[in-house]
């Protein structure tokens, strides 16, 4: 029997978790069994809903050092960020345990006698697809609002993410069936976008438009978070000191791996201003054991994840790294590169580490079209102390975020996420955007009786 596996990255011989893998047909019979629990569950008033997910949500922080420990074990996730995505975990159940009570449609005139309304109704079994490099809030932020409107949940976690899942889901300590966990790996997770009601993923680029064409074929709703090739911008009079720290951070912060990392930085009219500032501030970061609170670079996730760093750090100037470390696990140098030509992999794509790119634009327009020529939209950052230049600069950024003066990593589950071009496909996720998502709406259409 195929068993999949999960290895600490900073200690490759700790075997964190493995189970067997579910099989298309295991996930074939969660999905049955999730279906008939949904039933039930879309039965229960709001307010059964709502105390369910608070119990959760209770549960989660109940467990906070236990879990952050976790987190930090089987992803590698400095400490301190771990602790965080734990509380933003329990946050998000709290959040979405309120949110149960939103209005569910509305009441309209209708063309004859009697009355019209609209009643949002849920989508019936939700698949999810989920990364490593969140294995709480991810899976938390796609799986709370979709039981909130009364679906059950199946969630795929990627092997990497397989501990975090499977205590997941003991803590959350909901109805029999409606959450559910199946281990595996490509033909699980196509399993499921083939049996599941409404599909919500998280991952590359290239999956994710795999997963979006399948979901698309059955005719069932479909959103994709992919990656991202954030660009930080930094006009001339930002407070580089700030700026500086604050893209440090974005960049290499739990070693880059994160779809809203900051990946290149564009410097207008103050280049060589802007390389020392950033070369200082990565100097600064603690690169090693997650465990330890001084960390913010801990490991990549895997030996090929940190391959792939050192090979993209060839081919352009090393300002700073751009190498592996001589130490167990998967670790690389914080890596700042520029002078690269044209085509090359750090100019074009997504690199998911430690390593960013240092462009130089010679006005904002120049800087602007640096910024949007790459294939992803996901989130961008302007530094600036002008306003005006702050607004016009925000309006014509292609990306589904725009931050001005703060990192372009981090997210508000409060708030829609997403992205254009390849870093999203589908309606947004996250804060009120997520009812739309995982309900449909019925129209009724009421006159008397007799009429």
């Amino acid at each position: 029997m195929d068993v999949v596996e999960s290895r600490s990255p900073q200690n490759p011989a700790d075997l964190v978790a493995s189970a067997p893998v579910a099989g298309a047909d295991g996930v074939a019979d969660a999905v049955r069994r999730a279906r008939a629990a949904q039933a039930r569950w879309a039965g229960a008033n709001a307010a059964e809903r709502a105390a369910a997910l608070t119990s959760a949500a209770e549960a989660v922080a109940g467990a906070a050092g236990e879990l952050a420990e976790l987190v930090v074990r089987e992803a590698g996730k400095p400490v301190a960020e771990a602790r965080g995505e734990v509380a933003r975990s329990a946050a998000i159940l709290r959040y979405y345990a309120q949110q149960v009570f939103d209005p569910i449609g509305a009441v309209h005139e209708p063309s004859g006698a009697g009355l019209a309304y609209t009643r949002r109704r849920p989508r019936g079994v939700a698949g999810l697809i989920t990364p490593w490099n969140f294995p709480l809030a991810i899976p938390l932020w796609k799986a709370a609002p979709a039981l909130a409107f009364g679906n059950a949940v199946v969630l795929k976690p990627a092997p990497h993410a397989l501990a975090c899942a499977l205590r997941l889901a003991e803590l959350l300590a909901l109805p029999e069936d409606l959450f559910q966990v199946v281990p595996g790996g490509p033909e699980e997770g196509a399993a499921l976008v083939e049996a599941a009601d409404v599909v919500s993923f998280t991952g590359s680029a290239a999956v994710g438009r795999e997963v979006s064409v399948a979901a698309v074929r059955r005719g069932v709703a479909v959103q994709a978070e992919m990656g991202g090739q954030n660009a930080a911008i930094v006009l001339r009079d930002a407070n580089l000191e700030a700026a500086a720290a604050q893209i440090a951070a974005a960049a290499f912060g739990y070693a880059g791996q994160k779809c809203t990392a900051t990946k290149r930085v564009i410097t207008v009219g103050n280049a060589a201003e802007v390389r020392e500032a950033l070369v200082a501030a990565v100097a600064k970061l603690g690169v090693g054991d997650p465990s330890d609170p001084g960390t913010a670079v801990g490991p990549l996730i895997d030996e090929a994840a940190r391959d792939r760093v050192v090979a993209a750090a060839t081919g352009g100037r090393t300002l700073t790294g751009g190498a592996a470390l001589d130490r167990a696990g998967w670790f690389a140098a914080p890596t700042l590169v520029d002078d690269v030509p044209d085509g090359h992999v750090l100019a074009c794509d997504e690199v998911f580490g430690p390593i960013c790119l240092v462009q130089d634009a010679g006005s904002v327009d120049e800087a602007v079209a640096l910024a949007n020529g790459v294939r992803y939209g996901l989130v961008s950052a302007v530094y600036t102390r002008d306003l005006d230049r702050a607004l016009e600069v925000s309006a014509r950024l292609d990306t589904g975020l725009v931050k001005v003066n703060s990192p372009t990593s981090g997210v508000d589950f409060h708030l829609p996420f997403g992205g254009e071009k390849d870093s999203s496909y589908g309606p947004r996720e996250q804060g009120k955007a997520a009812q739309e998502f995982y309900t449909s709406t019925r129209t009724v259409a009421l006159a008397p009786a007799g009429h």
